[in-house]
């Protein structure tokens, strides 16, 4: 997908129609089909992936590139211009803009934006800024004696690859080094993953709701998304196999430990049915663990993969990152899958990335061997934010409920009424970003009685962030009657 147009003079800056379809997630049984193209379209604007003041592809054009006709487009138009997301130029075309008062959500909300506001769109905590410090003077030596080579190293430093592999075989899974890919974060692994066995029009199963970075990467490497339901209570098993038996996804994303952003937790017996549903219909699993040592009040689960049988271990790919256990600045990450394929993707990874900073690295390596002195204390941070924000809930908005997770970084907040879109733009007049709970969704228009609300910020900004909130919710009428309009997110 192409980036905004941001660079080209307002008068030659036009979308093409197939680039503007393969922005757009398949609508394929969506009625009526123009609804969900229009508010698809809004929803990308509003994200900043199309830039305001940009041509829109002729109608004829955009219903040859989605195959369907122009009466359909041109209903498409109509409602964009009535909504607000669209003007018509005599003569020159149709063109994007924004309604009055709205401000952009998710990328562009989040970028440029560096002002006072409490920050919890963000689910990342910070690193203690001596812990840091301890660790730049650690590997200092170490960083001399790399300085006399090239420094490029696809597959990771040879020493990370082997500490994340240990780490593995600690928790349970047997690992040598050259089933380790480093990456630059979980999302970048995914990214690879998808670049390297996923076509445009392949099928990828995700949870519902799900992480949204993971969401827009299917998007953007135009995956078919096939989406099962995560709910308050977990996974439904039986519809995950049913799922698999029936449509065959080439590859499935999941995050069964601490699931983001419901917390949930996968047991062990629907972890092995998964694994033999997946095993089954030949189905690609890539498993996001990201959060799965943020154990709070339960045992860290083992890794997913230590409960494949020998004939199954090759359909599981592993990706984790330090972004959540220690600081999300140091973007380091990596992958677990067999040699084989870690090859393959090393070489796909040179196209773009020689390979990760030799500092990063080494204090990722820092870090991961004193995580055992390290990770406690930040468990018990996260649980005095958890009480923090969920006394807060209940003091100043005792009609949201949520379900206290047994791990992960975020409560599932259920407002009661869809107003959450608007609630979020409210709050940020109030001093505190928040992203609706659309935002997780595979499909436009969910989760609106949703916000996911981290507690990785300190407790008294957790609780002064709720006040600002109920405090917007209190101003005026409620939000989902304040205006005629449609709630749009990406």
């Amino acid at each position: 997908m192409a980036e905004p147009l941001q660079g080209m003079e307002r008068g030659d800056r036009a979308l093409g129609s197939r680039q503007l379809a393969a922005m757009l997630p398949d609508l394929a049984g969506a009625r009526p089909a123009y609804r969900h193209l229009a508010q698809a379209i809004s929803a990308l604007i509003l994200d900043g992936r199309i830039a305001l003041h940009v041509r829109l592809p002729a109608e004829r054009d955009l219903a040859t590139a989605l195959n369907t006709s122009r009466a359909t487009i041109t209903a498409v138009y109509d409602l964009l211009r009535e909504r607000g997301f669209a003007h018509s130029r005599q003569g020159s075309g149709t063109w994007t803009d924004l309604p009055e008062g709205r401000r952009p959500n998710g990328v562009t909300r989040l970028l440029g934006r560096e002002d006072t506001a409490i920050d919890l769109a963000r689910a990342a905590p910070g690193l203690a800024g001596q812990t840091l410090v301890d660790a730049l003077a650690h590997v200092t030596p170490h960083l001399a004696e790399h300085a006399s080579t090239p420094g490029y190293h696809p597959y990771g430093l040879p020493e990370l690859r082997a500490a994340i592999a240990e780490r593995f075989t600690r928790r349970g899974l047997a690992t040598v080094p050259e089933q380790i890919l480093v990456t630059s974060g979980a999302q970048h692994a995914f990214t690879l993953v998808l670049a390297l066995l996923c076509r445009p029009g392949d099928r990828v199963m995700a949870e519902n709701p799900s992480y949204p970075n993971a969401l827009e990467a299917m998007r953007r490497a135009r995956s078919r998304t096939v989406s099962v339901p995560v709910t308050d209570t977990g996974w439904d098993i039986e519809i995950i196999e049913s799922t698999l038996r029936q449509v065959v996804p080439h590859l499935a994303y999941l995050i069964p430990d601490f699931q983001n952003p419901t917390g949930c937790l996968m047991a062990d017996q629907e972890r092995a049915r998964l694994l033999r549903a997946a095993q089954r219909s030949g189905t690609w699993l890539v498993i996001d663990e990201t959060l799965a040592e943020l154990a709070l009040d339960v045992p860290a689960p083992p890794p997913f993969a230590s409960h494949t049988t020998p004939s199954g271990t090759g359909q599981v790919i592993t990706i984790g990152s330090m972004s959540k256990t220690h600081w999300a600045g140091l973007r380091m990450g990596w992958l677990r899958a067999p040699a084989r394929l870690v090859t393959e993707l090393a070489g796909q990874r040179v196209a773009t990335d020689m390979g990760g900073s030799v500092l990063d690295q080494l204090l990722a390596l820092d870090l991961l061997t004193r995580a055992g002195d390290l990770l406690p204390a930040r468990l018990e941070q996260l649980r005095e934010r958890r009480t923090a924000l969920a006394a807060a809930l209940a003091e100043h908005v005792p009609q949201w409920t949520w379900r206290l997770p047994p791990g992960g970084l975020s409560l599932w907040v259920d407002l009661g009424e869809p107003i959450a879109t608007t609630l979020a733009e409210r709050a940020l007049d109030y001093g505190v970003r928040i992203e609706s709970g659309t935002y997780f969704a595979t499909d436009p228009g969910i989760f609106e009685q949703r916000l996911r609300i981290p507690y990785t910020t300190p407790p008294d900004t957790l609780r002064e962030a709720v006040r600002r909130m109920a405090a917007a919710l209190a101003d005026g009428p409620s939000p989902s009657s304040a205006t005629g309009r449609p709630h749009w997110v990406a």
